[in-house]
């Protein structure tokens, strides 16, 4: 058999599971919002989280063990991890937009000022800028993970991913207590909407990231990464750096420029 450097994808079950599970867990949200069970949405949540599990085991198992990521295959998941970061700069831009629109000309329904009349601002010189700084720290610990194991150093990355789990955890603690403190809710115009459809998303993508960087320290702790074959981990420390990216463009327009 004539043998290519490209991966032909065997059939798997997880795409149709995966959209089963988000698709439960929309409606279960949406219905929940309404005054319905929970229940349809956990189970979404439990499908979801299984398809994960078992999706990432199979790439992992093609890319490790069985030798499919070739150099051609890795460049085109490079060229598509490009794509993704792509596509979730346009998906924040979408709130920017939202946010701007609604701030540089204020209307009468808010005032006619920014922030809305009857709308306390929380003070970025408090809890967001604690998370700034604990975010941008871990981009330098992640940044330090990605050098040591370029360099061999085994040691020096798992110490890096692992710091930058638990930063991540960090500020996803104090992002729930940010959001029991503030004295206004989702459900308080144009502001509140903004306010926490953008920063709530940005905390989903740092959880998301965090979950990504958990899987390649527990890769890194087994010696399933090399010095030069880890794009694993380079996608993760991508996908890191532009959740950092964000939030600084979310701390200095909506809590800073904002207050």
């Amino acid at each position: 058999m004539h043998r290519t450097p490209f991966h032909l994808v065997e059939y798997s079950p997880w795409p149709l599971t995966g959209a089963m599970g988000a698709l439960f867990l929309t409606v279960g949200l949406a219905s929940w919002m309404h005054g319905q069970s929970l229940l349809l949405a956990l189970h979404g949540l439990v499908v979801i989280c299984l398809t994960m599990v078992q999706w990432w085991r199979d790439v992992i198992r093609e890319a490790t063990f069985q030798g499919h990521h070739t150099k051609r295959v890795t460049m085109g998941l490079r060229w598509g991890m490009v794509l993704f970061i792509i596509s979730e700069v346009c998906f924040f831009f979408a709130f920017f937009w939202a946010y701007f629109h609604s701030s540089l000309a204020p209307s009468i329904e808010t005032g006619c000022c920014w922030p809305p009349t009857g709308i306390e601002p929380l003070n970025p010189f408090e809890v967001p800028l604690l998370n700034t700084g604990v975010l941008l720290t871990s981009g330098l610990t992640v940044t330090w993970a990605h050098h040591s194991l370029m360099e061999g150093n085994f040691h020096g990355s798992w110490q890096g991913l692992l710091l930058t789990v638990v930063l991540g955890v960090y500020f996803t603690f104090l992002q729930a207590g940010e959001y029991y403190e503030t004295s206004f809710t989702i459900a308080d115009g144009v502001y509140g909407s903004t306010f926490f459809v953008a920063t709530g998303f940005h905390g989903l993508h740092v959880i998301i990231g965090s979950i990504f960087l958990l899987v390649c320290l527990v890769r890194c702790l087994n010696y399933q990464f090399s010095s030069g074959h880890h794009f694993g981990f380079e996608a993760a420390a991508w996908y890191w750096h532009f959740v950092d990216v964000v939030w600084l463009f979310l701390y200095l327009s909506i809590y800073w420029w904002g207050y």
